[in-house]
């Protein structure tokens, strides 16, 4: 697992922090990542077709969603690149949405972070059409 390394940054204010490293894990970008993505209007779910079936499942039994989701992550020493994989929904302008992920991804993930952002690449996987919950309604009409 890759994880980032950075030294500590002094905050306006605020006396300097001693010696030490800060080390972010994948999974931390990724999470911040997943969360900011679903904040945007316009996104309906994350994740490729069976990472979605496999997931929903996985969130019904568990209770939880999994954030990371649908989000792909390199994380360096100073900075981290992104591919994410959304579902926007019907009549959802897709190319001014994609730029509202990467404005919000961008700066959830520099602000909470500190390491820059270099590049979102955003993978739409599928429009969803409301009334048209295929991906759940097949899955429990076969087995109960």
């Amino acid at each position: 697992m890759t994880t980032a390394e950075s030294t500590a940054k002094t905050a306006p204010g605020r006396k300097k922090d001693t010696a030490g490293k800060t080390t972010i894990a994948n999974t931390v970008v990724a999470t911040i990542a997943g969360i900011a993505t679903r904040e945007v209007e316009g996104v309906y779910a994350m994740g490729g077709g069976a990472a979605r079936a496999v997931g929903a499942v996985r969130d019904r039994v568990s209770r939880s969603d999994d954030h990371t989701r649908g989000v792909k992550v390199e994380v360096g020493e100073e900075q981290a690149a992104l591919d994410i994989d959304v579902v926007v929904d019907y009549g959802t302008h897709i190319a001014e949405t994609a730029s509202d992920i990467r404005g919000s991804v961008t700066s959830a993930v520099e602000l909470m972070t500190g390491l820059e952002v270099v590049e979102i690449n955003i993978n739409v996987r599928d429009v969803h059409v409301p009334g048209e919950d295929s991906d759940t309604d097949e899955d429990e009409g076969r087995v109960r």
